[in-house]
């Protein structure tokens, strides 16, 4: 009982937070601040929360992994061809989010796997407009406050509605990807696609980049 309540006490608190600086969309920079110093008490409370769905039967895809397309934050196509051979851990993300501070983990994940595997990172404002900026200020953001080296996806949409980003139709039709019908729940799910293209793992967005459930499934 006395953790249910510190978790309401805390979660009251970011609410009073984000409201004050939400009267002004000027001062979407203090809310990316205060956003970050609760970052781990965030992921403390999500941890009792978390799904991961795992790819038991081995499904291979029905489309292609490789034959998908999509084009970079700075407008330019990606080689889908490059993936070939390694792992990609594909993520949507925001800039005003509870979970914003995993692009530093992400970031450090990228830095202990390079050879052996891609994040990719989609911005996207589906979930509670939390990803208003344009292409220009999410890479300048994800630069200047975390270092994000890994690749980033222009923004778009990755649920399941009019205009979904293509690979994210694949991500989560079982008729694409041969076993996964999960959207992302919220900003930060990520998915995890092995050496040949088929999709292996969906995680929930407080689980963890660097613990044990990824780090065990990049093995």
């Amino acid at each position: 009982m006395k953790s249910i309540a510190i978790g309401l006490i805390v979660l009251g608190t970011i609410s009073v937070y984000v409201a004050i600086v939400n009267r002004n969309n000027k001062h979407s920079s203090v809310k990316q601040k205060i956003l970050k110093a609760f970052y781990p008490a965030i992921m403390k409370l999500g941890q009792t929360k978390s799904m991961i769905l795992v790819n038991n039967s081995k499904s291979e895809p029905i489309i292609d992994f490789y034959s998908l397309s999509f084009q970079q934050i700075d407008g330019t196509p990606f080689d889908m061809q490059q993936l070939k051979g390694k792992k990609v851990l594909i993520v949507n993300t925001a800039s005003e989010c509870g979970f914003t501070g995993q692009y530093e983990a992400l970031e450090k994940l990228n830095q202990l796997n390079l050879n052996r595997l891609v994040i990719i990172g989609f911005p996207a404002n589906d979930f509670k407009a939390q990803e208003k900026g344009s292409n220009e200020e999410i890479q300048r953001f994800c630069k200047k406050n975390y270092g994000v080296s890994f690749v980033l996806g222009e923004k778009g949409i990755v649920e399941k509605k009019d205009n979904q980003q293509q690979i994210f139709q694949w991500l989560s039709q079982e008729e694409k990807n041969g076993w996964c019908n999960q959207q992302p729940t919220w900003n930060f799910c990520k998915y995890l696609i092995d050496e040949n293209g088929t999709l292996t793992h969906f995680f929930s967005s407080s689980v963890d980049p660097l613990g044990k459930e990824i780090t065990n499934a990049l093995q």
